[in-house]
């Protein structure tokens, strides 16, 4: 049974067409997966579902008394609310008919007349919370608390005082205690840790309602999904099976959708050509072709996605011990995350930083490069050593990625701007519009593409593919696997850095 159909819809973006007249269903229970290139309009698909945003033409029609819940990447929380207040949200219909019960038993006793409608109204009232397991809502939250990674920061905690990474696990928690019959997750493992990604992948596998989720991850995609919907060329195709079987049907598919394309614009050019040629001698013939010519639907040329190419060059070496921490604690104001910590960074070194949400491995970075101070203990920094940065960030500006990379770098020519933003993955399109309206991924090339022409030896990179595709991610792999300078990495996919990284630190065991 369908619970989502979209028939012939299309969305433009000013002149832009980001779908164009796509059609698909999603049935009950199905975990989907989208997937495509940065830019496709992953996200923006699931705004068009979620209503926050509305088609040009065409419909979405959701089955009648289908309730959908949209993990969004980014939220605001008003202060004073706490983590567990915030999750019994989730539950606020059973705890207003809970407080209804109560005034009701208080009200009985002055209210003799209207016994007999109050008994009633208590009966269905309570019938209602047996059936919806009310008194097990508070070991629900708390194995999702627990689960997410919520429960270890402590579930009085007011949600002001969340990072953007937690704030996200916190929505992801009160829409799985929802249960939603059409869940939308758009990148849902970017802030978890890999214990609770893995908690995660467990629990949707059990999930009985239907999900359409956003994931670079390729591992999660292959453990959740049974249903992948890629999205190519303003348009969407479905394939049956998890993420690994869609890849190898994809390449199937693309060497047929070329063949189909070669045949037919050789047949367009003999018919072309015999239309030329005969015009007089065999007109009527001519006139033929000529009408089978008009009405022929011409295949656009199948696309090929762009690699992009990452280098990052060393110019100068910097002295042997890069880096050094002596009983440094990093943290904000009366928050300390790490204390005592001591270690040394040499030169070469591919460090790759780990340790649970929270923990401050962002705080650590910040500290490190002088853009937070540290509560105490002191860092020294090398002769020579030259840092770049990779933070986790979204770009706000107005201005275009051609004007952005040129302001660090205005001794190159725009001709070398534009060469550099190409071999990024940008194409003139992507080069020539605001920053803000770029995906996450679009973003993050523009960022990788300021730090390859950022005179460097030391790279620190937080979270660099959370967005990126996968086509980018291998690209950043061997750009940084072929780095001659030092490196710092937090990610959170250790298939991207396992094989190629030198040691892996525990933030925790820095201490």
């Amino acid at each position: 049974m369908s619970i989502l159909t979209i028939e012939k819809m299309t969305h433009m973006y000013g002149d832009q067409t980001n779908f164009k007249s796509i059609s698909f269903r999603l049935l009950r229970g199905e975990h989907a997966g989208i997937v495509g290139e940065n830019g496709a309009g992953k996200t923006t698909l699931l705004k068009l579902i979620a209503g926050e945003l509305l088609p040009d033409e065409g419909i979405i029609e959701k089955h009648p008394h289908m309730k959908m819940g949209y993990l969004q990447q980014h939220i605001d929380l008003n202060p004073g609310v706490t983590i567990k207040g915030f999750l019994q949200e989730a539950y606020a219909h059973l705890f207003a008919a809970e407080r209804e019960i109560h005034h009701i038993t208080d009200t009985m006793s002055s209210s003799a007349g209207e016994l007999e409608g109050l008994l009633s109204r208590y009966g269905e009232l309570q019938n209602a919370l047996d059936q919806s397991d009310f008194y097990q809502v508070d070991a629900k939250m708390e194995e999702i608390a627990a689960g997410l990674g919520l429960k270890e920061l402590g579930m009085e905690r007011d949600c002001a005082t969340l990072s953007g990474g937690q704030r996200t696990k916190l929505l992801l928690g009160k829409l799985l205690l929802e249960k939603p019959d059409i869940l939308l997750l758009d990148e849902p493992t970017n802030f978890l840790d890999d214990v609770h990604i893995q908690w995660l992948i467990n629990y949707l596998k059990q999930y009985e309602q239907a999900y359409l989720v956003i994931s670079h991850d390729e591992r999660f995609l292959n453990e959740v999904t049974n249903i992948i919907f890629h999205i190519s060329q303003k348009s969407i195709k479905r394939y049956p099976g998890n993420y690994a079987f869609f890849q190898k049907s994809y390449e199937l598919s693309k060497v047929q959708l070329h063949q189909a394309y070669e045949k037919q614009q050789k047949e367009i050019e003999k018919l072309e050509e015999f239309i030329d040629k005969n015009r007089n001698r065999k007109a009527r013939q001519a006139k033929s072709r000529e009408k089978t010519l008009i009405k022929t639907v011409r295949m656009e040329k199948p696309s090929s996605q762009v690699r992009p190419k990452f280098t990052f060059l060393v110019k100068e070496d910097p002295v042997s011990k890069v880096l050094q921490a002596e009983a440094l604690e990093v943290g904000y104001g009366d928050s300390l995350f790490s204390k005592s910590i001591h270690f040394q960074v040499r030169r070469g070194d591919k460090i790759a930083l780990v340790g649970y949400n929270g923990i401050g491995k962002s705080t650590l970075l910040k500290t490190l490069l002088g853009f937070v101070p540290a509560i105490s203990g002191k860092v020294l920094v090398g002769e020579r050593v030259k840092a770049a940065y990779f933070a986790q960030e979204e770009l706000e500006s107005d201005q275009t990625p051609l004007a952005q990379v040129w302001s660090i770098r205005p001794d190159l020519t725009q001709r070398d701007i534009r060469r550099s933003l190409a071999r990024s993955g940008l194409t003139e399109e992507h080069i020539n519009k605001p920053l803000r309206l770029l995906s996450g991924g679009e973003q993050a090339k523009v960022r990788l593409c300021e730090l390859c022409l950022t005179d460097s030896n030391l790279l620190i990179l937080d979270e660099p593919t959370n967005h990126l595709d996968v086509l980018a991610k291998e690209a950043l792999k061997e750009a940084l696997q072929a780095y001659e300078g030092t490196l710092i990495l937090v990610s959170h996919e250790p298939d991207f850095y396992q094989d190629w990284i030198t040691t892996t630190w525990k933030l925790e065991d820095l201490n």
